[in-house]
């Protein structure tokens, strides 16, 4: 089965895309969101809410029993499954159709080419759930644009996916004034209706919490979950090289690796991963002299945009990565990019994707190393990274389809509803070979992240038809959950006072212009600068009393 997603989608694994969400929805003085801002009521809706008043606040936890990972969690890993599924022995997790079959518009992103209208697969997995579910499919790229724009307007879809990386400022507080409280309908006991959503882990359903109450479902993260420096280890084999393992070894290599003439460039934009390579804290962070920073203001960051800057300078990074344009795994799959960075998902879809058509390509994940070799200190992913939120008008109806359609999202590894999310229909879009699942050209063009969105088990993954991925991607994050850490503000899903909306905007076109070489270091530092009295200062003050009053998530 394909894997639940453990970490971010493609969209939020950008260190740049944080900031595009709120310059759009903020951008005309939007009534939506100017609504929000003052008064009593938004002052509830800022901070955070953890311990005992999340716990009365999330669903009662019921782990799956249903079947055993050969490969446990270990060190914030997902869990792993590498054995052959025995078809003839999965398990039903959904008995009765909850869905009532009643069209229920759901918002997504999608990266790939949408399904057409007479889906197979849509059509398959909505007989099985009892649902109707009208998939208005956005281009994962430009999705925090449209939610922005969607947000602003007077009209929401039954549901909408949201990214925490999308969850700032103003939009934060839209989340918590225009989508439902899912507490009458799923807090405590009452989650036991919809036995799937029960086996989600507590942890992310307190990252569901928005402005005190719980209206997001979620797809669940391994803390160990990071983006990965893909490489093409058949074209490594074939030159002899060493896989770096230090900020200088990968410079000296992908200058030898480079040739504009052969159309070959080392690499994508590597700015993804950099936080990584300079033990660069995500967000805020209590560090050992007891100060609260901010990442933006260490000096760690500015290391991390030099060290890209300087791969850009040498011509090594792909000309279509500068200009921003195009897709880089098709680069990285035709040969002409030799490392690039992506979510953990890609491993297992280039290697189905290229199976038959290039039997020799290998694509391996290289091995987080801190700038000056060695380990890296990495800090922990959220438990959550994507919620589906039902909208606060929704009628009785809408809600009963919308949990149905989660609870059916979030069957569990070794379910006849996973299999069916996971792989379509039989004779459709897979066939079996050895007992083994294979998916079809139908089931590869159809089966993109869609149902997966809506809600997921504990993170895990499973590919019955290439089980060494499945492995090599569960023992990849226990090496690198071995390195990692978590800030103070782990697992809290924090909601900021709109006054500070458009404190980021700065940082997106400023770091992509700097890392290209048309901006200065002190353009990043007077950017720093500004940040700091236009309400960085006054933003760290809010965060201590918030610490102060919750505890540190570390």
């Amino acid at each position: 089965m394909t894997p639940n997603v453990a970490s971010p989608g493609p969209s939020r694994r950008s260190i740049l895309a944080s900031t595009a969400l709120a310059t759009a929805a903020v951008a005309g003085g939007i009534p939506l969101l100017t609504a929000c801002g003052g008064g009593s009521e938004n002052k509830n809706r800022e901070g955070s809410t953890s311990g005992k008043d999340a716990g009365r606040l999330i669903p009662a936890y019921v782990p799956s029993t249903v079947a055993r990972p050969d490969l446990p969690s270990k060190n914030g890993s997902a869990d792993g499954y590498t054995g052959k599924v025995a078809l003839a022995a999965l398990a039903v997790s959904v008995p009765d159709k909850l869905g009532t079959g009643a069209p229920l518009k759901v918002m997504s992103p999608l990266w790939g080419t949408p399904p057409k209208g007479d889906c197979a697969y849509y059509e398959a997995v909505d007989e099985a759930a009892g649902t109707k579910v009208v998939w208005q499919n956005q281009n994962g790229v430009t999705y925090a644009d449209k939610v922005g724009a969607v947000l602003a307007s007077s009209s929401l879809p039954d549901v909408m996916v949201v990214a925490d990386w999308m969850l700032v400022g103003k939009i934060a507080n839209a989340v918590t004034s225009k989508f439902l409280d899912l507490g009458p309908h799923l807090a405590g006991d009452k989650v036991k209706k919809y036995p799937n959503l029960a086996a989600i882990p507590s942890d992310s359903w307190r990252m569901s919490i928005f402005g005190g109450a719980l209206r997001g479902v979620p797809m669940p993260a391994a803390p160990a979950s990071f983006i990965v420096p893909y490489y093409r280890k058949d074209v490594f084999d074939e030159k002899g090289w060493s896989v770096p393992t230090s900020g200088d070894a990968f410079m000296t290599w992908a200058k030898e690796a480079t040739s504009a003439r052969a159309k070959v460039w080392a690499c994508g934009d590597m700015s993804w991963i950099t936080g990584y390579m300079f033990n660069l804290p995500t967000k805020w962070n209590v560090d050992a002299d007891g100060k609260l920073r901010y990442e933006k203001e260490r000096p760690e960051y500015l290391e991390s945009l030099e060290w890209c800057r300087k791969l850009f300078a040498a011509g090594v990074v792909h000309p279509d990565d500068r200009a921003r344009t195009g897709d880089v795994t098709q680069r990285f799959t035709a040969g002409q990019v030799l490392v690039m960075t992506n979510d953990m998902s890609t491993w297992y879809q280039k290697t189905a994707e290229q199976a038959k058509t290039n039997p020799d390509f290998r694509i391996e994940g290289m091995d987080l190393f801190a700038a000056g070799g060695g380990n890296p200190t990495l800090y922990a992913s959220t438990p959550a990274g994507y919620w589906s939120l039902i909208r606060k008008d929704a009628p009785k109806e809408v809600v009963e389809n919308a949990l149905a359609a989660a609870n059916f999202a979030a069957a569990p590894y070794g379910t006849k509803e996973r299999m069916l999310v996971d792989y379509g229909a039989e004779g459709t879009h897979y066939t079996v070979e050895d007992g083994v699942p294979v998916k079809t050209d139908k089931g590869n063009a159809e089966l993109i992240n869609a149902w997966p969105m809506l809600a997921a088990p504990a993170a895990f993954y499973a590919h019955p038809d290439f089980p060494d991925v499945a492995r090599k991607q569960v023992e990849w994050q226990q090496r690198m959950g071995a390195f990692t850490k978590k800030t103070s503000v782990y697992g809290m899903n924090i909601v900021e006072p709109s006054r500070y909306a458009n404190l980021n905007s700065q940082w997106e076109q400023l770091q992509i212009d700097y890392v290209r070489g048309n901006k200065k270091m002190s353009d990043v530092q007077a950017a720093i600068s500004s940040w700091r009295t236009s309400g960085g200062d006054k933003l760290r003050d809010w965060y201590k009393e918030l610490l102060d009053k919750n505890g540190s998530g570390n």
